[in-house]
């Protein structure tokens, strides 16, 4: 399983419950570019429990980076090792979720406040693997928000060998916040991102927190070397659909909505005779016709009936249905 390079204009954040190898699959049938991520992996997790279970994922998910968890630089080295060694393009490092969780394993956002100890972890991971090591991270924490502290942390990660930086345009509240306000409470400055970009020109920035459309993408893009979207293309992963042609000028004919879900259902089959719940799956498609006529039914029917036993990919087929009639209707 052969790395490529990640071509990082346009990438989908890794997002807890969400970013499955489920969902993965089904995005990389919509654009062929993409670059995915996992969802975050705790150091502990991968070490102590099944490492490969954790990091399964399907070639066809290529470019796909990993998102790892942690403070300890020789267990993330390890922890990237084992990701470089399955194929992973990229290996990411957690600096920006405010979780109480996430604080109590001192990793996420509270690792702002130690740039030295986040040095040491990248530099030990960039020693330990081949493939890029990068950060995603806020643009500041509590009341330690300033311009100059954040280009103190941005600099000790460049001393340690990282060249791209994955910022959410918000800082983050440790205290008082949960993840939920901390995505939605702090103002978006997209004006400080594009800031670090002139400052540190060798550097790559991709931006994230708050993109809603491809327009926007493509504005930010004339400044920034990429643009991370999040729920808003879990969603409505359709957002995903015009991407190839207006981000990486790749011409080739889209596929539809229906021939997607088509193509989903070979896979599908394969994860249920693997032993896997119908609902572990379709719950990442219930967004496919966001905005259609019928998406209402789409959405009713799979939700209702894919927790049941023996549920299968004819549920699928016969919600797509529902759809079709309903457009049908409608012309």
């Amino acid at each position: 399983m052969g790395c490529m390079m990640a071509d990082r204009r346009l990438s989908i954040a890794p997002m807890l419950d969400w970013t499955d190898r489920h969902f993965r699959y089904f995005a990389r049938l919509i654009s062929r570019h993409t670059l995915l991520y996992t969802e975050m992996i705790t150091t502990g997790a991968l070490l102590h429990g099944d490492a490969e279970r954790l990091l399964a994922y399907d070639p066809s998910e290529h470019p796909v980076a990993v998102q790892l968890g942690g403070s300890e630089p020789r267990e993330l080295a390890q922890c990237a090792r084992l990701a470089a060694a399955v194929g992973y393009d990229e290996v990411n490092l957690n600096v920006g979720c405010p979780s109480d969780r996430v604080q109590q394993g001192r990793f996420g956002a509270c690792l702002m406040a130690e740039p030295l100890l986040v040095a040491d972890c990248v530099r030990a991971m960039q020693e330990a693997v081949e493939i890029p090591v990068t950060l995603k991270t806020r643009i500041g924490i509590d009341e330690q928000d300033s311009y100059r502290e954040l280009c103190r942390f941005i600099e000790a990660q460049i001393d340690a060998g990282c060249d791209h930086f994955i910022i959410h345009a918000r800082k983050a509240w440790l205290q008082g916040l949960s993840p939920k306000e901390n995505r939605e409470i702090p103002p978006l400055r997209y004006d400080i991102v594009r800031q670090l970009k002139q400052d540190y020109p060798e550097q790559g920035f991709s931006l994230n927190g708050g993109i809603l459309s491809l327009e926007q993408v493509v504005q930010q893009l004339q400044e920034l070397d990429g643009v991370m979207l999040g729920r808003a293309v879990y969603h409505n992963p359709w957002l995903l659909a015009d991407v190839d042609r207006l981000i990486f000028h790749d011409d080739y004919p889209q596929p539809t909505r229906h021939q997607v879900l088509e193509s989903y259902l070979p896979y599908v089959e394969r994860e249920l005779q693997a032993g896997l719940a119908l609902k572990h799956i379709t719950r990442h498609i219930l967004g496919l016709f966001h905005g259609c006529p019928g998406a209402k039914g789409w959405r009713r029917l799979i939700s209702e009936q894919a927790h049941k036993p023996g549920a299968g990919p004819e549920l699928i087929q016969r919600a797509a249905n529902h759809v079709r009639e309903c457009q049908t209707d409608q012309t």
